[in-house]
């Protein structure tokens, strides 16, 4: 396996290459779909990709059944998906480090992902991220679904909006509606983001608010869909480099479902590959299978911050900052003998003890005596 690639005091790479694999899942199935994954993720590294993000929830697929099914199918559908939904501790997890070690590339994986708390068996629509070595060094979880999806998915944890340094620069990343999020996005720029994944379920024509939407079917959907201001926008006000994968799905009868049942289909893909400067470099490709790449250099990014810096000569803290609460919140906070004293057994010294005896004028018997019933009490 190759050698982690933390930059500790190392310079990032001055140029990269990033790529966006807009691929089909094979749809709830696990199996199948970690072996297209592997594929996939060595085309990339023969294209030379240092960075490579798979679409949103592409593991293994997106929930696109969820408002077309009733109540006892949609039971059905959420247990074969946590079936075939990611957990931390998986196989497949192996399975995919040894792949992505093997391509030499940073992964950004869209996943649904199998609560690893005890006793949940709650989904997360997730992010998986690995290094070139193939570990997985961390995931983010969406912190709101939107919307429907809020009866698939449960909320994500804080402390998972964060990013970390790669060699070819600091990596962050946001799923889907998430990308619009004022706050958000500025909380990863706080953190000095610079290479930025954003996944998406599709692509859409938009006809007039977001609850009214309909498959791409040709690039002028970028006239109304949402993503493609997004994508430029988060590029140029953060000034950093965009790999934004979207999801397609050419068959809408996969094996196990009925005509109509994935009715909320906006599986058009939509790729995009954009520079500090909002330049799109690579996309939008719809409605095919791709492997987008496209060569950036951090000269991109210096000219634009030499103009516009957002985390710095154009910054105001003073008058705008934010409040970012990291904290990771567990259910079960436990209230034993040890916590109630301060998490340890805090016995007095000696000479503490007759600092106190002479402070208070009591003999250091008494104090000691004072010091023992606290401990028991």
């Amino acid at each position: 396996m190759a050698t982690p690639d933390p930059r500790d005091d190392a310079t990032p790479k001055e140029s990269f290459t990033l790529a966006a694999a807009q691929v089909e899942p094979v749809y709830h199935d696990k199996e199948a779909t970690l072996d297209r994954t592997c594929a996939w993720i060595e085309r990339a590294g023969d294209a030379d990709a240092d960075l490579v993000v798979f679409p949103e929830t592409y593991f293994p697929g997106y929930p696109y059944w969820r408002g077309s099914v009733s109540i006892p199918r949609w039971t059905e559908l959420m247990v074969d998906l946590q079936k075939n939904s990611l957990h931390a501790d998986d196989e497949a997890v192996s399975v995919l480090g040894d792949a992505i070690a093997e391509a030499d590339c940073h992964v950004v994986l869209g996943a649904n992902e199998l609560s690893d708390r005890r006793g949940s068996e709650t989904l997360y629509n997730a992010l998986f991220f690995f290094d070139r070595s193939g570990e997985l060094v961390r995931r983010h979880r969406k912190l709101m679904p939107t919307h429907g999806e809020r009866t698939i998915w449960g909320r994500g944890d804080p402390s998972s909006l964060a990013v970390h340094d790669t060699d070819i620069g600091t990596l962050g990343g946001l799923v889907c509606y998430e990308n619009h999020m004022t706050l958000s996005k500025a909380a990863l720029c706080a953190m000095g983001e610079e290479v930025h994944a954003a996944t998406w379920p599709g692509f859409w024509t938009q006809n007039g608010h977001p609850g009214d939407k309909s498959r791409a079917d040709s690039s002028e959907a970028s006239d109304t869909c949402d993503i493609y201001p997004a994508v430029r926008e988060y590029a140029f006000e953060t000034q950093s480099f965009v790999a934004s994968c979207s999801m397609y799905l050419g068959d809408l009868e996969p094996e196990g479902f009925e005509p109509g049942e994935l009715g909320y289909d906006l599986a058009a893909g939509g790729s995009m590959l954009v520079n500090p400067a909002g330049v799109v470099k690579a996309g939008p490709v719809l409605n095919e299978e791709a492997l987008l790449t496209a060569e950036f250099d951090r000269d991109e990014r210096r000219a634009t911050k030499a103009y516009f810096d957002a985390m710095g000569h154009y910054t105001r803290w003073d008058a705008v900052n934010l409040e970012v609460n990291d904290a990771t919140f567990d259910p079960v906070h436990r209230h034993g003998h040890g916590e109630r004293t301060g998490g340890a057994d805090r016995r007095l010294s000696a000479a503490r003890a007759e600092e106190i005896a002479t402070e208070h004028d009591v003999p250091v018997d008494a104090v000691e005596a004072v010091a023992a019933s606290l401990r028991e009490s």
